[in-house]
């Protein structure tokens, strides 16, 4: 399949976790946030868990962006009027906040 697109697949070593650094640390990250706090009944559930997760950690906040997401919203606002809304993910494990319009 990917030979057909013209993509040369590279076999990492076994055991070698600094071979393909960028795939370790998404697994890390999620097995860190989602996937160790909770009670994975099934693939259909862990399917569900996984994209929501997904749906969330693209605009999280990355350390290293300097708390900011990828693709962080524009403008000022006035921090003295603003209303925080919670929003939970993963049915609370994890929460979203934004600002109230």
């Amino acid at each position: 399949m990917f030979t057909a697109e013209g993509i040369d697949v590279i076999k990492t070593p076994p055991q070698a976790p600094r071979a393909n650094a960028f795939a370790e640390r998404w697994v890390g990250t999620i097995r860190r946030e989602c996937t160790d706090r909770m009670f994975i009944v099934g693939q259909r559930h862990l399917a569900a868990v996984l994209a929501e997760y997904m749906a969330h950690y693209g605009h999280r906040p990355h350390r290293s962006l300097g708390q900011q997401p990828p693709n962080p919203p524009s403008g000022a606002t006035d921090l003295t009027t603003a209303r925080v809304r919670r929003r939970p993910i993963l049915g609370g494990l994890i929460n979203e906040y934004s600002q109230a319009a």
